[in-house]
């Protein structure tokens, strides 16, 4: 009687283990560095798979931010990295790599155009929905100087005098994050629009650097998906 027991409950273990695994949802975060890993900080992939359990919803979040990357470079890597996975829910953020004018090498241009740029994003949305993914695009956190970043951003198109001087040639991305997600009917989360929205002092201490988030920033960004997300998954 009690080897009977224990193989029903085994099997009941077993096929509630099935089922979760059933239900379980895959989230990929695909960005950049303010994505990525970082040492020991809980970054907002980390966040994510804590809350939403404690929301009812069971959740892989799969963190594949890559330092340095632009859409170009991301692109390369977006079928490994994210439709080899099968998510439900891919989570969008460049655009601080893709703004960028190395001023210190001497460019006049950013790395990505912005018309690249917008393609990139557009092929990323166009694909997924091929697949029935659904889609958030984040546009990128604003940006803070300090002594670091003026010594090598510090002339034109920045404008170094002024306290938000660094997002100078972000802003036009930004605004395409906003354009596509109305157009193509995505949901955005505008992390740029709440850090942006910081008087100096209290934009450094969202950033460990001017450029990534601390985990009080990383906090807020989760807390911004959080509200999104379960409206996505939750039929």
């Amino acid at each position: 009687m009690r080897l009977l027991t224990l193989m029903v409950c085994s099997i009941i273990l077993h096929l509630a283990i099935i089922m979760d695994a059933k239900d379980q949802k895959t989230i990929i975060a695909f960005g950049d560095s303010t994505t990525a890993k970082r040492g020991h900080l809980e970054i907002y992939s980390n966040i994510l798979t804590k809350e939403l359990e404690k929301a009812g919803i069971l959740a892989k979040v799969i963190n594949a931010g890559v330092p340095g990357n632009t859409t170009m470079a991301a692109r390369k890597r977006f079928e490994k990295d994210v439709l080899r996975k099968n998510p439900d829910l891919v989570i969008i953020q460049f655009g601080i790599n893709d703004a960028a004018v190395d001023v210190w090498k001497n460019a006049t241009k950013s790395r990505v155009s912005l018309d690249d740029y917008m393609n990139n994003l557009r092929y990323f949305i166009k694909t997924l929905r091929k697949n029935k993914t659904k889609i958030i695009l984040m546009t990128p956190n604003a940006l803070a100087w300090t002594p670091k970043l003026k010594k090598l951003y510090g002339k034109p198109p920045y404008t170094p005098r002024s306290a938000k001087g660094f997002n100078v040639t972000m802003r036009p991305y930004v605004k395409a994050v906003r354009k596509i997600a109305k157009e193509e009917k995505v949901v955005l989360v505008d992390i740029f629009a709440y850090f942006d929205s910081q008087k100096e002092e209290g934009l450094n201490k969202l950033l460990l650097d001017g450029m990534h988030p601390n985990k009080k920033g990383h906090r807020i960004v989760a807390d911004k998906l959080l509200i999104a997300i379960p409206k996505l998954l939750v039929d």
